[in-house]
């Protein structure tokens, strides 16, 4: 069970976040820079920009970086890591707003399916693109559409849910998600599954920033400057062998969650409308806040309107960066004079 576990639940997500990464939401950073140049007016270098990120958030060109990310994560052969292309752009198309999930499990599906002829015959060049285009693509034809619409109903009940209770939704999302993004999974293609957007996208936000923030400033007593950028531009990840030996040390900044979540709902409504990805990033090279911004400008959904206002600004530094800080370090400093945190109880492993 545990090998299943991490090798379908642990590194296939892995994978495809990193896939997701490197073309949807790179490509919506690079398009959203080269759009807002593009106001001030037309230049070759930043038209060129809007068309690169135009090209590498293409659906078809998220799902293949997708497809491919799992394959590698999974160990594939390489003629089954190169037929995952085809088999991810024909099931991101397929599985619509829910097409990461549809394309997280038919990938997985299809690796195994290539891998199991995969050097095996003497026409080994022939056969093993075959059987996992074909599989794959059969799979994607019969299952991608309902997988996709099931991924995208429940995370519009999640959506629609924070938008009716904001306050406690708040609070369960942004720690969920907070919580995911420490553990070893990927939170980042668990939003990316569910298109956690808007409202709900925002508390994933900041659930996922007190835990990178959290953790960076309450352990930097042991781990100084290096701990401080490690975790909080890198991942809370790190404290995952600390937390193992004393759970206790990650009360803290889940409680962090459990206050700036709310807040980015209730009070400064701050909304994800950048790539769904982003909403499960955190700080990490701060494609979180980043995600927000770009969100701003150049929305995933173009029938949206946004003008950011002074007080969205405000929101996003503080939900983000100063109250994860802030309120990260006086409860590790309870921790501390209770006793239930030790001195060491922090320190990063060489």
């Amino acid at each position: 069970m545990n090998r299943f576990v991490k090798r379908y639940f642990i590194d296939a997500m892995s994978g495809m976040a990193q896939g997701l990464f490197a073309s949807l939401l790179v490509g919506t950073i690079v398009k959203t820079l080269g759009t807002q140049l593009l106001r001030l007016g037309t230049n070759v270098v930043f038209k060129f920009l809007a068309d690169a990120g135009t090209f590498a958030s293409d659906p078809h060109v998220v799902g293949a970086a997708m497809a491919v990310g799992i394959g590698y994560a999974m160990g594939c052969h390489a003629l089954v890591l190169f037929s995952l292309v085809t088999v991810g752009a024909t099931t991101n198309i397929l599985g619509g707003a829910g097409g990461p999930l549809a394309v997280l499990l038919i990938a997985i599906a299809a690796a195994e399916l290539g891998m199991l002829v995969s050097k095996k015959t003497k026409v080994d060049i022939l056969v093993t693109p075959i059987v996992t285009i074909v599989g794959g693509v059969l799979l994607a034809v019969l299952f991608a559409k309902y997988i996709g619409l099931g991924a995208s109903k429940v995370g519009n009940l999640i959506m629609l849910t924070t938008k009716l209770h904001p306050f406690w939704m708040g609070i369960l999302v942004s720690l969920i998600v907070g919580v995911a993004l420490t553990l070893p999974i990927s939170s980042a293609a668990i939003c990316a599954a569910l298109g956690l957007t808007g409202l709900a996208g925002g508390a994933a936000v900041a659930g996922c920033c007190a835990q990178m923030v959290g953790f960076a400033v309450m352990s930097f007593r042991e781990n100084r400057w290096g701990g401080l950028l490690s975790q909080g531009l890198g991942t809370s990840m790190l404290q995952m062998p600390n937390i193992v030996r004393n759970p206790l040390v990650w009360i803290p900044v889940c409680l962090t969650s459990m206050i700036t979540g709310p807040v980015s709902t209730c009070l400064f409504k701050m909304e994800m409308n950048g790539a769904a990805v982003s909403s499960g990033m955190g700080t990490c090279g701060m494609v979180g806040p980043i995600g927000v911004v770009s969100g701003w400008y150049n929305p995933v959904n173009q029938a949206l309107n946004i003008s950011p206002s002074a007080m969205d600004w405000l929101g996003l530094f503080m939900v983000c960066i100063i109250l994860p800080g802030v309120l990260a370090w006086a409860f590790g400093l309870a921790f501390r004079k209770l006793g239930l945190i030790k001195e060491g109880d922090l320190t990063l492993p060489e």
